[in-house]
């Protein structure tokens, strides 16, 4: 029997997740494969009880719109997909049971790992977007001790999640409008702090409207992070480059969370070479 994993979502055709797999099963020389496949919300609890009952299946990725749907599917969730309330990776037992995990706050985490690891004084993130993918990326910015600020265009919504992830006193909210217009705030000596602003929305993405960010609420050295792929230069990232900021694209959480999941799947990690020099070539050709 060849192993193999997937990836399902409604659509699915625009994923990035076959090229990624496909690439490290080839660069390994593994006798396995990975593959796409279309399931709409009516077929889902028909998909996971046939692929539970083949033990060729290793598991699959799951996008929009079931990364909440199959929870109720799945005979246990871990610890931090059941905190973040998404799966987005399902595993296949050896006794065919289905289990959930969420490799998304791993992988959002991956590129700033280095800077988690120092002493800071102070950390803030500016997360805007109360999206699905928002979750996990407060979840792991929790974790790692950061004061947040949650934007969305519906505050009460960014408050309902706060409280819902257990965020706890100290976290701020703001409307996401607040950030289009510029701002003369005078930030204080920003040294011994890390700060970082994420676009954890789709705004920006291609058919989606701008991201509407004035810089000048960015906090001098702060890291800019945007989450979107498509594209993977996106209009926040080339004005946040060009003013001096240093930028992290969506493809390094992309990478960085089938990483995870590929060693679930295949029980060997991933070749990551050169920062995945050759891998975003593709990704991005």
């Amino acid at each position: 029997m060849t192993p193999y994993a997937e990836v399902i979502g409604d659509p699915i055709a625009q994923s990035k997740s076959p090229a990624i797999h496909g690439y490290w099963i080839e660069r390994l020389g593994l006798d396995a494969r990975y593959a796409a496949c279309h399931v709409t919300a009516g077929e889902l609890a028909d998909y996971l009880a046939a692929r539970a009952a083949d033990p060729a299946w290793r598991g699959c990725n799951v996008t929009m719109p079931h990364k909440q749907a199959v929870i109720p599917m799945l005979a246990r969730l871990d610890p931090l997909a059941e905190k973040v309330g998404a799966v987005n990776t399902i595993l296949r037992q050896a006794d065919g049971s289905l289990s959930g995990t969420n490799t998304d706050v791993a992988g959002f985490l991956e590129p700033l790992r280095a800077d988690l690891a120092k002493t800071h004084y102070f950390r803030m993130a500016r997360v805007l977007g109360t999206g699905g993918a928002a979750r996990a990326i407060v979840v792991g910015l929790l974790e790692q001790g950061m004061t947040l600020v949650l934007a969305g265009r519906d505050p009460a919504k960014a408050t309902a999640l706060l409280a819902e992830l257990g965020a706890g006193d100290g976290h701020h909210v703001a409307p996401l409008a607040h950030f289009a217009d510029a701002t003369d705030f005078c930030f204080d000596d920003r040294e011994g702090c890390f700060d970082l602003v994420v676009n954890a929305s789709p705004l920006g993405m291609v058919g989606q409207p701008p991201l509407q960010l004035d810089l000048s609420h960015v906090p001098p050295g702060s890291v800019v992070y945007d989450i979107v792929t498509a594209p993977v230069e996106t209009q926040l990232l080339k004005a946040a480059r060009a003013a001096g900021f240093r930028t992290v694209d969506g493809l390094a959480m992309l990478i960085g969370q089938a990483a995870v999941a590929f060693e679930h799947f295949f029980g060997v990690a991933p070749p990551r070479d050169q920062g995945d020099a050759a891998l975003r070539r593709i990704l991005t050709a």
